[in-house]
């Protein structure tokens, strides 16, 4: 579109001197004229806006929607092709905090307090102070000798190729400014990553893309080599993740550049899948065999992994191989199966995979139940975009939280769902030069430390209106949902929380006990209960 109003001064200018030259009276439609050059010519130069670098003059009409009546705009821009829309009020949230602009509002509460579903915390009469800078956790179990001290919310999993080098290039030098980290993705550690000088998580996926052998087997050559780079701070192993468990990560062939096809060494001209699995282990034990190996070679680097809740037998299996073994990851990323992508098939999008609440909650009993959570720290992702959804997190099992959209809107993403076209808009989600052009980094990344920041501060903040010093005070029975319009209950009352140890004695919860029947440490499949290795004195 650049292009394109270029050769429209050209021709312009070129069309209209000819008219008048052969009919004088038409110096008049240069009033008419000039304006619009001025304005589109300001457009492209100036750097806070990608909508309007990449289209513009025209790129004014979106924002003539919004201001006109933020109901056009929604209706007209912010729908999906099922024609419903986006949450306008998180959007506009994170655009105000990445702006660092006043994110206060007149006229008290925004939503319905009696509708099913609301959920709120109460405030203490004795409320105190807390420091921003302290809401931090230590990463890192008795096996690590290389601890991480990370902040409580990080940058979620997206690759370069899936975004494009401007915008990875952004988040990188966001997360340096704001001293939070940035996860990969599983797309492997480009140039952009480094750039930027921001801590690094590396994911590594099914395709191990940048520690791959040319038949796309794991190298542990060039694991070593990236791992004990200084920018990487921990390594998550990536099993599945919330918008397409059990499908494996999908480049589209348009959006595969030479450069990004060198980065995860794979040929160019096809679209890059990742296989559904892991081809260096089949069984739970072998999973923490594999994560104590990458440990090694990294230097003692924090290594966990990350996955979508699915059968819960099988967390089970690696739970019970976690008290056989003595192996326990550093961490475990707990993605909802409410998580986006650039690219997924829709019925993995929608009907694949536990939502975030119910596989936190599982995950976190599981380690609970085994006696093994103190050793492990657990990390949400799914939709994290304000600091009642952190604080919400943390109080139902996590010590921290990834956000992904959260992160791309403060960018300037506005949900257009051109990921996996090749054609966003706003030079996010593409690899086209001529779109990613309207992305400036340096402007961009100033927007990305703000929204963490901001997202830091409300949480801070709310902790201290609840009584508390530390994320770590959080309970469940801290958070309220309505149930129905005239009644509540608390989260410790919604879903049952595990003592202890308490699957590793009889009887067995309930609730627990046909999947802990069916879970064994040696095999991810179903086992009868007399294979199983249930009796809780065997498991010590």
């Amino acid at each position: 579109m650049r292009h394109l109003f270029v050769y429209f001064n050209f021709i312009a200018i070129i069309g209209l001197g000819t008219l008048q030259y052969f009919y004088p009276p038409a110096v008049w439609c240069w009033l008419l004229l000039a304006p619009i050059l001025v304005l589109g010519w300001y457009d492209m130069l100036q750097t806070h806006h990608s909508i309007l670098r990449n289209f513009p003059v025209l790129g004014h009409v979106r924002y003539l929607f919004e201001l006109i009546r933020p109901e056009i705009y929604q209706y007209f821009v912010e729908s999906d092709t099922d024609g419903v829309p986006f949450d306008r009020d998180t959007r506009s949230l994170v655009y105000q905090r990445a702006k660092d602009v006043r994110d206060t509002v007149p006229f008290g509460t925004k939503e319905n307090v009696y509708e099913v579903g609301y959920e709120w915390v109460n405030h203490s009469m004795a409320p105190v102070h807390n420091e921003p800078e302290d809401m931090r956790v230590t990463i890192g179990g008795p096996d690590c000798s290389k601890p991480y001290s990370s902040s409580l919310l990080n940058i979620s999993a997206m690759s370069y190729g899936a975004l494009s080098q401007n915008a990875i290039l952004a988040l990188s030098k966001g997360a340096k400014l704001g001293n939070f980290a940035h996860n990969t993705g599983e797309g492997g550690i480009s140039p952009y990553h480094t750039e930027g000088g921001a801590d690094l998580i590396w994911q590594i996926g099914t395709g191990y893309f940048g520690c791959r052998t040319d038949d796309g087997g794991f190298s542990e050559t060039l694991f070593e080599a990236k791992a004990t780079s200084e920018n990487v701070k921990m390594i998550e192993l990536k099993l599945s993740q919330g918008a397409k468990p059990g499908h494996g990560g999908i480049l589209p062939a348009a959006k595969l550049t030479p450069e990004i096809a060198k980065i995860r060494h794979v040929p160019m001209g096809r679209d890059v899948n990742s296989p559904p699995g892991h081809r260096v282990f089949d069984t739970p034990i072998g999973l923490l065999e594999f994560i104590a190996r990458l440990r090694e070679l990294s230097g003692g680097k924090p290594v966990g992994f990350k996955l979508c809740v699915g059968k819960r037998r099988e967390f089970l299996s690696v739970c019970k191989a976690m008290v056989k073994t003595g192996i326990t990851p550093d961490f475990i990323t707990v993605d909802g199966g409410e998580g986006g992508t650039g690219a997924a098939p829709l019925e993995f999008s929608n009907h694949i995979g536990a939502p975030l609440v119910e596989g936190l909650i599982f995950v976190h009993n599981a380690l609970i139940g085994y006696g093994v959570r103190d050793q492990v720290r657990v990390i949400a992702s799914g939709k994290v975009t304000s600091g009642f959804a952190l604080l919400k997190r943390l109080a139902l099992g996590a010590d921290a939280c990834y956000s992904a959209r959260g992160m791309m809107l403060a960018l300037g993403c506005i949900q257009a769902l051109k990921c996996n076209s090749n054609h966003c808009p706003v030079g996010v989600a593409t690899t086209n030069p001529a779109l990613m052009k309207g992305l400036v980094p340096e402007k961009k990344s100033n927007r990305v430390a703000n929204f963490h920041k901001e997202t830091i501060q409300s949480l801070s903040e709310m902790l201290g209106a609840l009584g508390l010093s530390s994320p770590e005070e959080l309970q469940p029975w801290h958070v309220l949902h309505r149930t129905t319009p005239t009644e509540t209950k608390h989260y410790g009352e919604l879903y049952d929380f595990l003592y202890p140890g308490e699957l590793l004695t009889s009887p067995l919860p309930i609730d627990y006990r046909r999947a802990c029947n069916a879970a064994s440490s040696d095999t991810f499949a179903h086992v009868e209960e007399s294979d199983a290795d249930n009796d809780p004195s065997s498991a010590n």
